[in-house]
Parts: C-alpha cells; structure tokens; sequence
C-alpha cells in the first residue's frame, strides 16, 4: 500500500490505539468499559512505519503548491519570520523552543511536525498566523494540512537571557547544530546515497518529525524522524544536548528497498573555496574561505589520520580503511580571525563535526569527496562512512553513532596535530626561477602533543614518510619554536602528467609515535 501524506498524519499523528476483537460479552449489570486512551508514543511505532514504508512502491508525495510558494524568490521567502512570541514550550522552564519554516522558495516538500505531550503525538496544523509575512504576501488562503519546510530549536547557548539557534532541521534529511560561540556552516545529514558515482546522488527526505515537549528540567531534547528516498525508508531517533560542546547522539534503522550499492553512513557536507594549501581562487582581501579545513580519521589501531581538504580541478575521492573507526570528522583547526578576515560570516567559528561510532559497525571505510567550485555558496565537500557489507534489499540496518560539534578539537586528537599545510615549488632558496610541474614541496607544522619536549633534543625528531606513486625526493624535520613543534619539509615527484598521488608524513622519536599522520593528495598537471 502507498502511503500518502494524509495517511502519514492519520495513522500516526492521532495516536489511537488498536482494540483487539473477539473480547469477551460483559455482563448485564457491569458497568461500560472506559473507552481506551491513546496509545503511548515510543520510537518503535516509527521503525514499524519505516519497515512498512519500504515494503511499499515509493511515493515522491510532491505537492502542488500555490505559485506564490512554488516561484518564491529568495529575498520574499527570508522575509516570511515565525513569530517569536508564539515558538511552541514557551511556557516550558527547560529553555528549550521550537519554531517552524514556512514552504516556498527552495524549500517545496512539505513536512509533518507532530509535538509529543504526555506521550501523545498530534501534527500540527498549518497556520498563517504563526508567521510575520513582511512584505512578502499570499495571494491565497492555505488549508491547515499544508504542512511546513522544517523547524528550528532555540536555547540560550550563550548567555541566559538570550535565545539563540541551537539546531535547524531543514531540507533533504539536512541538520545543522551549535555549541557556544559558534556559527552555521558545515551539515549533517541522515544518508548520502551514491555520492561522488557516475549516477545521479539520491537525496533521502525526512517525511515527517516527531518533537517530544521537554520536560521543565530537562537538559536534552528527543526528536524523531521518518526518512524514505526510492532506495531506502528508515526511522531515527536524535538527543539534542546543548552546550559549549552540543552533542546529538543518533540511532538510526534503516530498512533498503532496493540494494543500495553504496551507502553512506553519518554523512557530513561542508565547503571548501580556497585556503593556505590551495590558492587557486584566491582573491579580494580573505585569506582563506572555508567552512571546514580538514578531515580527521581514528583509526581502529589508534592512529589519528589528517587530510587537509582541497578544491580539485576534477571531483576526487579517497577512501580511509582500517576496519573499525573509531570516528571520523570534518573540522574546522584554523581559528585565527586574522587568517579569514571575514566580519560577517565568521568563518573562524564555524563548528567542527565529529562522528564517535557506537557498538560495532563492522568493516568498512571513510570516504571523503571533494567536488570543484568557483564559488563559497556551494557545499562541495562530503565525507561518510561506507560499510563493507552490502545494504540489501529486505534487510534490516542499525547504525548508532555520536555528533559532536567542537570549537577547539583537541580532545578528539591528543597527539600532535598538523595545524599548516603549505604547498610550493621545489626550488632552491632565492631562485628566480619556476619550479618544474613534475615536482612539489610540502610544508607541514606540527604542534601539541608532546613536541615541546622535544624542542631540547630536536636531532632525535625524525619523519617517515611514504607515497602512493613517485617519489619522495627529500624530507627533514625542522624545529619551529613559533609554535612549540616542529616543520616537515617533503618534495615528491610525479613523472607521469596528469597523475595523482596520495603521500604522508609523520613525525617519530626513540620509536614513539609523536603526531598524527598528515595524509595529502596532489595532481601533476596533465
């Protein structure tokens, strides 16, 4: 059976409860039964929504939306605001607050938000009073199943008399959260279906949420949500915690339709346009443009792997294996306003995102695409994890992992970290000269950890490194009191034009692991 949206709000936003026949005759003189009372919310009725879901044909359920919603300008849909006075738990002492996004402009799938209160779940019906139109105006009356683009909640992260945006749900299966002192900018997302494929990328929706009301001393706040796409349905289950570090811990049960070739798991997307080890765009006064400058891998044996991100020429992806990671995470190490320059949007506080894994994923691998651009609007960046196991159709799927949203990122790397990565010509000092195409030198700083230590001793301080093709021409270690670490320089060779290789660097002494290991890609020019 295709279930369509009216169905979705009956069948689960009313609540009611299933009497069973067959019952027993009362007696004449027994007083009537009470009539039976809704049934109790619980995650399980929206894994049994999903596995149903996905044992159906799917359904686009795309709505035919007034013209008005449909052409809606950007500049007329950021002027329809939801009235601050009426965000859903005001009267609630968590500090918690819910407010909707109206559809229009590139937001046309409409949405069911249902509020779980008591234990009863009821969608909310449309209405334009809940919104200040500006000057954008509806030419229309809108019916109360309408529905919404998605929803934002509100605490006061910062300072106890202000609400501030903790997370927004909107778009696709997109989400975004804030710890203190932080500003949008990289997403996560509940699937990436096919990313980086010669095929179209499948973009899984979230049909429908379920937000339970916070409790008046209730410190995180449970949202649930029911997710279908034409190759998988599923049904997730997400804690809010705010904070100076905001955590979202995710369980997610996926039930595929079809079999999915590749499945990526805790997706994140981010943006990189250009920084200190790509300056191909560089232009204007901003030295660096970038939502996220990094990707760090924790590798089953303990090892923390960091790729600087890129903008490529053509799309490009590598993969990091070694069986069960222990997470993975796009962050964001810069923190130096001076290296953006950028009052406005701030990118030296844009969150770092963090993928702790929980219980056994079992084989797979990180994988990070990165996708050209000429522009900072586009989120050209994408790193998931891939399970080995095929995600066939029929089966049943669980995945339950941790986001952490980090402004310093220390903690989730304690070794040494590659904080500058420099790319240059291989040439002599003071050579007025091109370096040759075909060979290029790496500069790679490396502070924390232990490496102030090492500062007194610095000859035992050595590097080992290695490449995929080429050749490494030299490498040595330098110290670099400025930051309380030390400097690898690496010149690598690539005789073949147009060829890519993958090389690495890590620093060591008496045997000792000191950093982690600095993993980069480059293409000699075809």
């Amino acid at each position: 059976m295709t279930l369509t949206r009216r169905d979705a709000v009956v069948l689960l936003g009313a609540g009611t409860a299933l009497v069973p026949t067959g019952l027993a005759a009362q007696t004449a003189d027994a007083p009537p039964a009470p009539p039976p009372g809704p049934a109790a919310f619980d995650h399980g009725v929206i894994i049994e929504r999903a596995r149903k879901l996905a044992a159906a044909p799917f359904d686009a359920l795309k709505a035919e939306l007034p013209k008005a919603l449909a052409e809606m300008s950007f500049d007329a849909y950021r002027d329809i605001r939801f009235r601050r006075e009426k965000a859903f738990f005001g009267k609630s002492s968590s500090g918690f607050r819910m407010e909707l996004f109206h559809l229009g402009f590139l937001y046309k799938d409409p949405v069911i938000v249902n509020l779980v209160r008591e234990g009863v779940p009821a969608p909310i019906p449309y209405d334009a009073s809940l919104f200040d139109f500006g000057q954008t105006k509806l030419s229309q009356r809108l019916s109360i199943d309408t529905g919404f683009a998605g929803f934002r909640l509100l605490y006061p992260l910062n300072r106890p008399t202000v609400m501030d945006e903790l997370g927004v749900f909107l778009g696709a299966s997109y989400f975004r959260v804030l710890g203190a002192g932080q500003h949008y900018g990289i997403s996560a997302r509940g699937l990436a279906l096919g990313t980086g494929e010669p095929e179209p990328e499948e973009f899984p929706l979230f049909r429908e949420f379920w937000v339970e009301e916070p409790k008046a001393d209730a410190t995180s706040l449970v949202v649930h949500a029911l997710l279908d796409s034409p190759s998988i349905a599923g049904a997730y289950r997400m804690v809010l915690t705010p904070g100076d570090e905001t955590t979202v811990d995710v369980g997610s049960t996926l039930f595929p339709r079809t079999d999915v070739k590749k499945l990526g798991v805790a997706p994140l997307t981010s943006m990189y346009f250009y920084g200190e080890n790509d300056r191909r765009h560089y232009r204007g006064y901003r030295p660096e443009v970038h939502d996220s400058d990094g990707l760090l891998v924790k590798a089953a044996s303990g090892q923390a792997i960091w790729r600087p991100l890129m903008n490529p020429e053509r799309l490009q992806k590598t993969a990091f294996g070694d069986g069960n990671l222990r997470g993975f995470g796009l962050l964001q190490r810069d923190r130096l306003f001076e290296h953006y320059q950028d009052l406005e949007v701030r990118y030296d506080l844009r969150p770092s995102y963090m993928i702790e894994p929980s219980g056994d994923w079992g084989p797979g691998r990180a994988e990070l695409v990165e996708i050209p651009t000429d522009n900072e609007t586009a989120d050209n960046i994408v790193a998931y994890w891939v399970p080995d196991a095929p995600a066939a159709a029929g089966s049943t799927l669980r995945y339950s992992y941790r986001i952490r949203a980090l402004k310093l990122a220390e903690r989730v790397s304690p070794q040494a970290r590659a904080i500058h990565t420099f790319v240059a010509e291989a040439r002599a000092s003071g050579d007025p000269n091109p370096g040759p195409d075909h060979v290029r030198r790496f500069i790679v700083d490396f502070a924390g950890g232990d490496l102030d230590y090492w500062l007194d001793d610095p000859t035992k301080v050595v590097t080992e490194t290695g490449a995929s093709l080429g050749k490494i021409n030299a490498a040595f270690v330098m110290p670099n009191r400025e930051i309380g670490g030390f400097r690898l320089f690496l010149d690598h060779e690539l005789t073949e034009p147009g060829t890519s290789a993958e090389i690495r660097g890590v620093l060591k002494a008496g045997g000792k692991t000191l950093t982690e290991t600095w993993v980069f890609q480059w293409t000699r020019p075809a």
